[in-house]
């Protein structure tokens, strides 16, 4: 156990940016983040059956008028009150119909405890946050700099928009 909590913290620490990750997509396509470099990325863990979920649809709306400006990236996790039990094809058809998601989502991943996906021990070192809840938002600036957003904190509120423009 400790040999496999070595390798990962060495895996964590090789990597230097938000562009070292190699993640797969919600349909299982690897997705080289160094396509992402010189854009701002907006990092959601997101789930189907929580009470923030309506914000797939403010999520969106900022795909929509901002998307050249911010890159959305959907993380699908079970992590809270085991409120996204679907599997990666189930929570497409569930974004797709009920939202019409069109920004980028990943696989399914944990964002805390002992399975925590490497993405987010990367996110919570550069923030000292870690996910409380479903919808937490990392902004991560193309300068490199990160800032995290609680799950009340719309994708749409002014404190997002304005450090995306």
């Amino acid at each position: 156990m400790k040999l496999l909590s070595l390798t990962l913290i060495m895996a964590v620490l090789s990597i230097n940016s938000i562009y070292d990750f190699k993640i797969n997509s919600i349909d299982g396509k690897s997705v080289d983040f160094a396509k992402y470099k010189g854009k701002n990325l907006l990092i959601v863990n997101v789930a189907s059956k929580c009470g923030y979920t309506p914000q797939y649809g403010d999520l969106e709306k900022l795909h929509e008028l901002h998307g050249d400006k911010v890159t959305i990236l959907g993380f699908p996790a079970n992590n809270f009150g085991a409120q996204e039990p679907g599997s990666n094809l189930q929570i497409a058809e569930f974004c797709q119909k009920n939202y019409g998601v069109s920004f980028q989502m990943f696989e399914k991943v944990s964002v805390k405890g002992d399975d925590q996906h490497e993405l987010y021990k990367w996110l919570q070192e550069k923030t000292g946050q870690e996910p409380s809840w479903n919808f937490c938002k990392y902004l991560v600036k193309a300068d490199g700099t990160v800032t995290f957003f609680p799950s009340k904190v719309s994708p749409l509120d002014p404190q997002i928009v304005d450090a995306i423009n």
